[in-house]
Parts: structure tokens; sequence; C-alpha cells
């Protein structure tokens, strides 16, 4: 073998041991089996034969927690599913505490899920959903972060329930709304008999105040063409009436 074939083939060897890491990876370098260094991003030189290297991308990835099925607190089984984002802030931990992260964060994630909405009763789950999301997000995070990666945020997307215990709820919800209303009209009735009781004892002070009402009324009721009116003259009218007449009797027969 000749000097320049000898010389070609080690200068293979060394342009060997270049690698190219993107803006978003990150190179873990293994000298003989032990960690030396992190390399990139960009061009990088590593000893052919000798250093291994194991790329890991930093970016958030996106994690769809399947559907789960489980029973809360007051017995009832649903149906929960939800997504999780992490990302790597530390590439060393990542690959040399955990064998597989991505495996390692979703069992553990979708294992925490199960745990804690078991602990909540249905109401709680559907009501307190930023809750349960922030209390899955840290309970998962401190498992994580030895493994040098971050939860960013988990969100549960659909809660399915049981048909019976869908029909058991729009019942429920319809007898609350009926509640409701009930207790809006006696307010409304209440509030009118209070006004009604204030007009009658004004009037009762002021009789001129009732007579004035009265004529407001006929004037409402003879809108209608239509319209039957019957009006109900005073007493106090008719005995002065009365009076009068048989006064102007009496003087003509005087006369």
């Amino acid at each position: 073998m000749t000097p320049v074939i000898i010389i070609g083939i080690v200068v293979l060897i060394l342009i060997s041991g270049f690698r190219i890491a993107q803006e978003y990876q990150r190179g873990v370098v293994f000298r003989l089996g032990r960690f030396r260094s992190i390399k990139g991003p960009g061009l990088y030189w590593i000893i052919p034969l000798i250093d291994r290297q194991q790329k890991v991308d930093i970016r958030t990835k996106t994690v769809d927690l399947e559907q789960q099925e489980t029973i809360t607190k007051d017995s009832v089984t649903i149906k929960v599913n939800a997504v999780l984002w992490f990302k790597i802030t530390n590439p060393e931990d990542a690959i040399i505490k955990v064998a597989d992260y991505n495996k390692a964060v979703y069992q553990f994630s979708v294992t925490a899920l199960r745990n804690i909405i078991g602990q909540h009763t249905l109401d709680a789950v559907l009501r307190d959903r930023e809750q349960i999301n922030g209390t899955l997000q840290r309970i998962v995070g401190t498992i994580t972060e030895p493994w040098g990666i971050k939860i960013e945020m988990v969100e549960m997307k659909d809660v399915e329930i049981p048909e019976a215990m869908q029909r058991a709820m729009a019942r429920e919800a319809e007898a609350i709304r009926e509640k409701r209303a009930r207790i809006v009209k006696a307010e409304a009735e209440l509030e009118a008999s209070i006004k009604l009781t204030q007009g009658a004892k004004e009037m009762e002070r002021s009789p001129i105040s009732l007579e004035l009402r009265r004529m407001q009324m006929l004037s409402e009721i003879g809108i209608d063409n239509n319209t039957t009116t019957i009006v109900l003259i005073p007493s106090d009218f008719t005995n002065a009436a009365k009076s009068f007449t048989e006064i102007i009797s009496q003087k003509k027969s005087e006369a």
C-alpha cells in the first residue's frame, strides 16, 4: 500500500468525523462509552471510530394522550383525553437518565391523568378544568424535570359522559332553570303587590286621585271602537244630583 493511499484513507477518516446539527438540534457525544459533551448547532467534529453521538430535538413537542376510561370520585365512568406540550431543556439528562423520554413522558402523563380524575367528582371535572390542567402539569413536571424535560402546558380536550348521565344532567339543568323562572316571577308579583298597596293607600288619602285614575281607565278602554264601556258613577255624584233635582222641584212648586 503506497503512502498516497494511506494518506488518503487517513484524510477520509478525519473528514468522516464532521457532523452538522440544525439550529433546533443538539448532539450528545460519547467517547468510548462515556459522556463527553453537547455539540451544535452548526458544524462540529468528533473523533471517528472513538466518539459516538446521538442527536436530540429541543423543539416543543405535542403529545396526544389517547382517550382514557376512568372513574370519578363519585363513581361515574367517563372517558377523557388530553394534549401535552413539552420540550427538552437538558439533552444530556434526556439521553442518559431515561431510556425513551417520549414513551416515558406519555406513560406517566396518562397515569397521572387517570389518578387526578379519580380524585375529583364529575361536577368538578366539568367545572374546574383549568385547575385540573394545572395540577396535572405540576405533577408531571416534577417527575420529568430530573430527566431534563420541561412540561410547558397540559389541556384536557374532551370529557365523554355516559348517555344516561347526560339525560340526568339535562333534567337537572331544566329543573334549575324552572326554579329560577319561578323565583323571578314570584319576586315580580311581590313587587307588583307592594306597588299596588302603596297606590291604594295614596288613593285612600286623596279621593280625587281615584277619580283621575277612573277617568284614565275610561280613556284607555275607549281606544277600541268595539268595546262596550260601563261607567260607574260614584255615589257622591248620585246623591248630589238627587238633592239638586229635589231643590229645583221645590222651587217650581212654590212658584
